[in-house]
């Protein structure tokens, strides 16, 4: 018998999930560089970026490939001005489209520094040092992470704030952003979503991060990471 949702939640207007595209271990990696780069602020350097991504699209999978096509195609006319209002309009505005994983588990609560810390701790323990302007939860930092790590850790991260991916999917899935499309692909690359998961999902969808000291606390699936780890290296530059 499938799960019922929690009863206050519209399931209807749900995004349907997105399945998971099979992909070697190099084509995963260059997903989720490419999908860092598209989802970074859009600098100056941003169709350097864009065409680097264009490069490497032959070698992802159909999904993938045409997904980026379509988000490539889509703001390379855009003006530059615009480009970068509208994205200061998407992700720092609304706190359902954030791009710091973290803050859809804890959200503006006195947990969310113990979240930052436990996101560096978790690239310690992959031999890597966060050392950017960012924070450590920042969604293309982690993919970047990702791209260049060979620790499971990374997908470890990834794939235990599914939920908060799954949130930014649908928000920017309504404002009909053409984002929506990155970070479906980034969905494409991650496991099929748990029931626990879809629960958290759903009751994040109705109610947005939390905004209490007492609200959510968890942490997805993550396991406790040694604040130690090998030697240490740039994550981000």
């Amino acid at each position: 018998m499938a799960r019922r949702p929690p009863p206050h939640i519209a399931v209807s207007s749900m995004p349907a999930p997105v399945r998971p595209v099979a992909m070697t271990e190099d084509q995963r990696a260059l997903t989720h560089m490419a999908t860092s780069l598209l989802l970074d602020y859009p600098d100056t350097g941003f169709h350097a970026r864009a065409g680097q991504v264009a490069a490497v699209l032959p070698s992802l999978p159909g999904p993938v490939r045409t997904a980026l096509e379509t988000f490539l195609a889509t703001v390379a006319g855009l003006d530059a001005q615009d480009f970068e209002k509208s994205y200061v309009g998407t992700f720092d505005l609304k706190r359902k489209c954030c791009m710091y994983l973290s803050y859809y588990a804890t959200g503006d609560t006195r947990r969310r520094g113990q979240a930052l810390v436990s996101f560096k701790e978790a690239y310690r323990a992959a031999g890597w040092e966060f050392d950017a302007d960012e924070l450590p939860d920042y969604l293309p930092a982690v993919l970047e992470f990702s791209a260049v790590s060979d620790s499971p850790v990374a997908g470890q991260l990834l794939a235990s704030h599914r939920e908060g991916i799954e949130v930014l999917r649908a928000a920017l899935l309504a404002m009909s952003s053409p984002y929506a499309g990155v970070i479906e692909v980034v969905c494409m690359s991650l496991p099929p979503i748990t029931d626990a998961t879809r629960d958290r999902y759903l009751a994040l969808v109705n109610d947005g991060p939390p905004t209490e000291t007492v609200g959510l606390t968890f942490l997805g699936e993550l396991q406790p990471f040694a604040s130690g780890g090998a030697a240490a290296q740039e994550a981000r530059r």
